[in-house]
């Protein structure tokens, strides 16, 4: 399936913060990118205008594609509670991004990746789609032959961040997903109400 595998600053810059996490080149130009860089005098964004790119980084931030953001974002429409917020849980509750933030991968990209090639587990069966939605009380571990890998030995220690909706068991390599997140929980910078508005039209 395609998947953006160009330029993560340039990317960033095009939002104005590291949505892909820590960025050196983005500290040193945080400016949009083209030709006059910061120099560019840029007219008021449309409304139009905003809510795409509120869309276009929710997507990029998640490493979702048009397609399966809109079946997702249909769905949280049928769900019970605020559109965009079921939409934001339902993205938090995908495997490779749970990967991402219990620390086996350093990056939703790694994270998809480690799921690709079937080096996680889920209630102890091998799961490999990264889009497979998880449910409280899900545990996610890593397969007993990945153990060693250094990319997840790597990630795991300079891991720190910490969720209430997750725990982790560092001796067995696994963690529980415990609940969906609450949308104060979703450290994300994103307006889900602008992209439920722009679907709404």
């Amino acid at each position: 399936m395609a998947r953006y595998t160009g330029p993560k600053t340039k990317i960033a810059r095009k939002f104005g913060e590291p949505i892909f996490g820590d960025d050196k080149s983005f500290e040193k130009r945080n400016y949009p990118p083209g030709q006059h860089g910061n120099n560019r005098r840029r007219g008021k964004k449309s409304e139009y205008a905003i809510q795409l790119m509120e869309k276009q980084k929710a997507k990029y931030t998640y490493g979702i594609l048009e397609r399966q953001f809109r079946n997702m974002f249909e769905k949280a429409t049928r769900a019970q509670g605020i559109t965009g917020e079921v939409l934001l849980q339902l993205c938090e509750s995908r495997l490779d991004n749970v990967v991402y933030r219990m620390g086996i991968a350093p990056s939703r990209r790694a994270a998809r990746q480690l799921v690709g090639h079937r080096h996680i587990t889920v209630n102890g069966e091998l799961v490999n789609i990264p889009s497979y939605h998880l449910k409280a009380g899900d545990v996610v571990g890593v397969r007993e032959k990945s153990k060693s890998l250094g990319v997840i030995q790597e990630s795991l220690s300079n891991n720190s961040n910490v969720y209430e909706w997750i725990s982790w068991n560092s001796e067995k390599k696994e963690g529980t997903f415990v609940s969906v997140p609450g949308r104060v929980q979703i450290p994300e910078n994103i307006n889900e109400q602008f992209i439920v508005e722009l679907y709404s039209k």
